[in-house]
């Protein structure tokens, strides 16, 4: 062995350029060979004896290669960057013989490399610096400039400007323009500073014209382009900010009108805010047509922000005053603004064309009025103030119909693949897909199993050459001896590689049994012991397939939600009574939680007549039609310390009693699923995206599974944390009762704080409507109660209630509204956001009638209020419509 490779091998990295430097050409390529062998040789290493030659090789190869494009690509690899700081100073050493072209070259193909040029930009640096090359622009260098330079930036006394640094930096005029060309900025540049502070980016970009740096017209434009290009919103507060600081002047304000126009029309609520304020500026100088103030209008008017759409009125109303000549042009636009969802603005809207209508033309005149008679009752009066009677008309008697999706329908799994290479091609896309669906994951464990009992060598072969690359094959000679740190990454998987590497022999009969002992689904938490279930399972078919005894799985699923048709199982049974066989008692455990239970009793006669021990447990399963575990209410409260105040944090959750059915039949890794659980403030961390297997698991208790998955979704809600709630969907498409659990889920989700999370419990309101599962009045109290507590906030409740009436489900809306009401109304100081909730309810009157209920309580008491209030105006809206719905019955 050479000095050389002694040296790296012992992991002395710092002596290396010194070697190096007493090589020449033909000892270094011979070193490259025996480099590039232990590169791959490690790669079977533990990860302690690996990081311990991956500095020395990436010096030392650096340093052998003689070619320039070979050179970055032993740098740029993945396996030699580490998580540890590469040596990038000995790199350079390494290297010091070369000329500054050559070393120039490398420096631009690891910048050319998008997804290193980032971790190596002070090794690229340090290149460029040396040999005086071109300053690479690319976006990775770019992004590793800006992170180096924000770093150092913070490093900086409060009030010792930015812009210094700067000056010095002989990179900075090259790559400042290109920050408004980089897809995403670094988090650093958005990092938080005080008002006064000068180490602040967007101080600092202002005052690059100043400085020199940047000239001013690209600095705008720059700006301009980011914000008209959208993104995240950290990132256009933080171009917004630039662009305030500037302070446009007017002329630079109108050169740039169609900017402002299409920023006001579908950029962030903020930047559009900013828009049409400039462009409101500009309208009042002069410089903005008719025209030009009609086509932003009729974006604008549009849009959901309330705030927006009021203050494009009334910039339209100030135009209209200054040029009623205006109105034919201007008018029409104010339609758009009919369509709006809050009351306040169509009224706003109409107010505003009933003060301009006599500047119109009769064309226009007709097209607005035509435009204002589809508006709802309650601006019946007002449109015929405005328009005349004659517009308003005799509204039609037209029985109301409810409009709700089509009910979700359980699919059939198709059975497991038959054919070899079908079967290897769906565990090829199955290995690829980073979050399987329970169909297909069902379909391929069941396929593995039944093959291998029927042509094992013929499966094995297939799937060698199929998985070739997979990481478990690189670390060992597929005889049972992968190593201890590979085996440990294979106990953490819920897919089929454990399977596949067992048929393969990567991984020994000993593994198998050591994992299928193991004490799982004991966890703390629901996640937990779903897992633990889920892995026991897979571990379970991978001694299938290594006994190869067993010709298939008993409990793969009949439908996409995990559900198994009893009548299915009783006959899988029976085949392996023909058989003399008995089923794997993790794969019978898990056949039993799958097994539809209610109005079986033909099946049940069907498995006693079996004669087995697992008959015998199947009829006394499907008989009992028991759901898994009991759920009953339970109210906890905690006390908080904040600072010197003691507060209370109610939370409203549902606890489960004991079964002991489960101790007594399943098997140990079921067991957690049978234990009385009381629910706890403190929140578990899964982000596991595979819901669908949690719900597969236990697909015929969606009660149960509701009670023990809502902590974990209360507390999201209540934090304000985004949360993916597709296990709520799931949910409620699995058959059986929705009782309580599944309905206070769904009364938290539907007050979440996010968007996406408030539309997905949409969703499932309105499949549980469409399937007919929906208990209105349960609904209504329970979130009633979370309004009580403060768990959640009527704004957010009232965009979700809305959402879903606009949907056409009006009168499922209604019904959960009116028992929400009289708990809203009770307040003496009403929360933000109950005047929303009765403009969603007065809406639903207004649309489908009162649905034969009483009068809510507290109800006329509000209305008859004084003053403006969203709230007053709301509740007298809802109060003449529902008087008005009452007396049409």
């Amino acid at each position: 062995m050479s000095e050389l490779m002694t040296a790296v091998r012992e992991s002395r990295a710092h002596e290396l350029p010194t070697l190096l430097a007493r090589m020449d050409t033909a000892q270094r390529r011979a070193a490259l060979v025996e480099l590039k062998a232990l590169r791959k040789e490690k790669r079977g290493w533990s990860w302690d004896s690996q990081r311990k030659v991956i500095k020395p090789l990436l010096v030392a190869g650096a340093g052998c290669h003689t070619g320039a494009a070979a050179c970055a690509t032993w740098i740029a690899g993945r396996d030699l960057l580490g998580w540890d700081r590469p040596p990038f100073a000995l790199v350079v050493a390494a290297m010091a013989d070369r000329d500054p072209e050559w070393l120039g070259d490398v420096a631009h193909r690891l910048a050319a490399r998008p997804t290193t040029a980032e971790i190596t930009y002070d090794l690229i640096s340090r290149l460029v610096r040396k040999s005086q090359c071109a300053v690479p622009t690319t976006e990775g260098f770019v992004r590793g400039w800006l992170q180096t330079v924000s770093s150092h930036q913070w490093q900086r006394k409060k009030r010792e400007p930015f812009i210094d640094m700067l000056r010095a930096d002989p990179f900075a005029p090259v790559l400042l323009p290109r920050i408004f060309e980089v897809q995403e900025l670094p988090p650093q540049m958005l990092w938080a500073y005080e008002t006064d502070d000068e180490r602040r980016w967007d101080v600092t970009l202002a005052s690059l014209p100043e400085a020199g740096l940047l000239e001013r017209p690209a600095l705008v434009d720059g700006c301009v382009t980011r914000l008209l290009r959208g993104g995240k919103p950290g990132e256009q507060r933080f171009f917004l900010s630039t662009l305030r600081l500037l302070a446009l002047t007017e002329q630079e304000e109108a050169e740039r009108i169609p900017d402002w126009v299409g920023m006001a029309s579908d950029a962030m609520s903020t930047v559009a805010a900013h828009a049409q304020q400039v462009l409101g500026r500009l309208d009042e100088c002069g410089r903005l047509s008719v025209r030009t103030l009609a086509e932003m209008s009729g974006a604008v008017l549009f849009r959901t922000e309330k705030k927006l759409v009021r203050s494009q009125l009334v910039l339209l109303g100030k135009a209209l005053r200054r040029d009623p000549s205006a109105a034919d042009e201007l008018l029409p636009v104010v339609v758009g603004a009919f369509e709006h969802e809050d009351i306040d603005v169509r009224e706003r809207a109409l107010k505003l064309v009933g003060r301009h209508l006599p500047a119109t033309g009769a064309g226009v005149r007709e097209e607005l009025a035509l435009s204002a008679s589809l508006l709802g009752p309650a601006h019946r009066a007002l449109v015929a103030e405005v328009f005349g009677t004659s517009a308003v008309g005799e509204p039609e008697a037209e029985e109301y119909e409810e409009v709700l999706p089509p009910a979700p329908v359980a699919r059939r799994l198709d059975p497991a693949p038959v054919s070899l290479p079908e079967l290897v091609e769906d565990v090829v896309v199955l290995g690829r897909a980073s979050a399987p669906e329970v169909p297909v994951f069902e379909r391929v464990l069941d396929g593995l199993v039944r093959h291998a009992h029927t042509d094992r060598s013929a499966l094995v072969g297939a799937l060698r050459d199929a998985l070739t690359g997979q990481w478990w094959m690189t670390g060992g000679s597929g005889e049972g001896d992968l190593p201890h740190w590979s085996v440990r990454q294979f106990r953490a998987a819920e897919g089929i590689e454990p399977v596949l590497a067992v048929l393969l022999g990567y991984l020994s009969p000993q593994v198998v049994a050591d994992e299928l002992a193991a004490w799982t689904g004991t966890g703390s938490c629901i996640h937990d012991s779903l897992q633990g279930v889920s892995r026991t399972r897979v571990w379970d078919a991978a001694d299938a397939v290594l006994t190869g005894d067993r010709p298939f799985l008993v409990a793969t699923p009949t439908r996409h939600t995990g559900s198994l048709d009893p009548a299915v199982l009783v006959e899988r049974l029976r085949e392996y009574r023909r058989l003399g066989l008995r089923p794997g008692q993790t794969d019978f455990a898990q056949a039993l939680l799958r097994v539809r239970r209610r109005g079986q009793d033909g099946a049940a006669a069907e498995a006693e007549s079996l004669g087995t021990s697992e008959g015998e447990r199947l009829t006394a399963w499907l008989r009992a039609d028991e759901p898994l575990a009991e759920v009953h209410r339970f109210d906890l409260e905690k006390k908080i310390r904040r600072g010197q105040t003691v507060e209370r944090s109610h939370r409203i959750l549902l606890a489960t009693k004991e079964r002991p059915f489960v101790k007594e039949v399943l098997p140990r890794s079921f067991h957690w699923l049978g234990q009385a659980r009381i629910p706890t403030h403190s929140p578990c961390y899964h982000w596991d995206a595979r819901q669908e297997i949690w719900t597969a698991v236990l697909p015929e208790d969606a009660e149960t599974l509701a009670a023990w998955l809502l902590p974990h979704a209360a507390n999201d809600v209540v934090e304000e944390i985004e949360n993916d709630i597709r296990s709520l969907t799931l949910l409620t498409e699995l058959d059986g009762p929705a009782g309580e659990a599944l309905h206070l889920t769904l009364a938290y989700e539907l007050g979440a704080r996010y968007p996406e999370d408030r539309l997905a419990a949409v969703d499932a309101l309105l499949i549980l409507a469409t399937q007919q599962r929906l208990d209105a009045a349960l609904l209504g109290d329970r979130i009633s109660v979370l309004l009580g507590h403060g768990l959640i906030k009527p704004n957010r409740l009232a965009d979700s209630v809305r959402t879903a009436a606009l949907t056409g489900a009006y009168r499922t809306v209604l019904s959960v509204l009116i028992g929400v009401l009289p708990g809203v109304l009770a307040h003496e100081k009403a929360p933000r956001g109950a005047g929303d909730l009765l403009g969603v309810a007065a809406e639903c009157v207004e649309h489908c009638g009162t649905t034969g209920a009483g009068d809510i309580p507290g109800l006329a008491e509000t209305a008859a209020r004084g003053g403006s209030s969203q709230l007053v105006r709301q509740a007298k809206r809802l109060a003449e419509a529902w008087k008005a719905g009452v007396a049409g019955k």
